[in-house]
C-alpha cells in the first residue's frame, strides 16, 4: 500500500512539473484600481489552489483538535465507569421472549397458554 501512495504522488509530481514546463508564460490579472500585475501561469494556479485549500484545511484540524480534547476529558470517566460484569437476570422471561427450546410442545392448534 505504502507503494502505491508513492507512486500516485510521484506521478502527480510529474504531472504538476510537465504542465508548469508546458504553460511557463506570463498571465497579466486586472486588480483594484487599474493595477495590472504580470504572474507565471503555475504560479497563479498554485495560490489559487491554496487560497482554497488552506482556509478549509485549517478549520478541519481546529475541529479535530477540539474533538480530540473533549474525547481526552470524556475518556478516562468512561474508561472508570465501564461494568465489570452483568449480573443475571432474576424475573423470568415472559412465554414470546424465551426460546424455542424452551417452549413446550403440544398438539394443540390454540395458542399456547
Amino acid at each position: 500500500m505504502q507503494f502505491l501512495k508513492t507512486l500516485f504522488w510521484v506521478i502527480l509530481a510529474i504531472v504538476l512539473v510537465l504542465f508548469a514546463g508546458k504553460n511557463w508564460h506570463p498571465v497579466t490579472i486586472e486588480l483594484w484600481g487599474g493595477l495590472l500585475a504580470d504572474v507565471k501561469l503555475p504560479l497563479l494556479v498554485l495560490v489559487a489552489f491554496l487560497a482554497g485549500f488552506l482556509p478549509t484545511f485549517f478549520v478541519y484540524r481546529a475541529r479535530v483538535w477540539a474533538l480530540k480534547r473533549r474525547l481526552e476529558t470524556v475518556q478516562p470517566a468512561v474508561v472508570g465507569n465501564t461494568p465489570v460484569g452483568i449480573a443475571p437476570r432474576e424475573t423470568p422471561l415472559p412465554e414470546a421472549d424465551r426460546s424455542e427450546e424452551e417452549r413446550i410442545a403440544t398438539d394443540s392448534k390454540a395458542w399456547p397458554a
